[in-house]
């Protein structure tokens, strides 16, 4: 991304971090910070992808706000003070990286995706060495029935990554939730085995976007699993490509 410095008549200044920046009309807080090189922690965002905001791991504070905001799915506006790190943004963050491991089955040392999980690195840059809360142990379903993907539902974060790229990229709109809360789960169609689907193109974008070891490809190995940040990369080019045809 451009640094932008220099104030344009589609632009306007905010703070971040007691700092003056500059952001475009239209740009989220989020957007507006990685311009500018300011680090917000993301789990549900990929740049490519309509913003969610369901992790809330990119909570900020803005001043004259009593709440916390998503920066992804907040715009920016003009005069704003933004302050991205506090105690308690980072006390909000770290009981939200615990939750998640507490709430289906995240055993690193047996999954593919160890050492190549957005989960499991969060926890690491946080200092998440404990959960604090009770584990629920879930017993999830495998979904196998694929010929080239697996769906493990007890390492899925619900991230919807899956379900809008699956949408909003190859427009087949095979994912989706189903289910209310905490017994939501990723769906294919109408609830039915992903081997079965009559939606689904096998192109692996879905796996591609997964930030764990929920989708995988059969047969993956640990070395391969590094391969998927060089695939993420694919996603604005893919966003662009689909708006030009419209």
């Amino acid at each position: 991304m451009t640094h932008k410095s220099i104030p344009t008549p589609d632009s306007f200044t905010l703070r971040i971090d007691g700092t003056d920046v500059v952001a475009q009309v239209g740009q989220s807080i989020l957007e507006v910070a990685q311009d500018h090189n300011i680090g917000i922690p993301t789990l549900c965002y990929l740049e490519g992808l309509t913003p969610w905001g369901g992790c809330r791991l990119c909570l900020v504070e803005i001043k004259g706000s009593g709440r916390l905001l998503p920066a992804c799915s907040t715009l920016a506006t003009e005069d704003m003070d933004v302050t991205t790190t506090s105690p308690r943004i980072e006390r909000y963050r770290r009981t939200i990286v615990e939750l998640l491991f507490s709430e289906r089955n995240h055993i690193c040392a047996v999954c593919v995706s160890n050492g190549n999980c957005e989960l499991q690195t969060l926890a690491q840059e946080m200092g998440v060495t404990h959960v604090h809360v009770p584990y629920r142990y879930p017993t999830l379903l495998v979904d196998s029935s694929h010929d080239g993907f697996r769906l493990d539902h007890n390492r899925c974060v619900m991230c919807t990554r899956c379900v809008r790229v699956c949408e909003e990229i190859e427009g087949a709109a095979t994912k989706g939730v189903g289910g209310r809360g905490i017994d939501s789960m990723i769906i294919n169609d109408l609830n039915e085995p992903w081997g079965e689907s009559d939606t689904c193109t096998s192109c692996g974008k879905c796996v591609s976007v997964c930030p764990t070891g929920a989708l995988t490809e059969k047969g993956t190995t640990f070395a391969d699993m590094a391969k998927r940040r060089e695939r993420r990369e694919l996603l604005p080019y893919l966003t662009q490509t689909r708006e030009g045809r419209r």
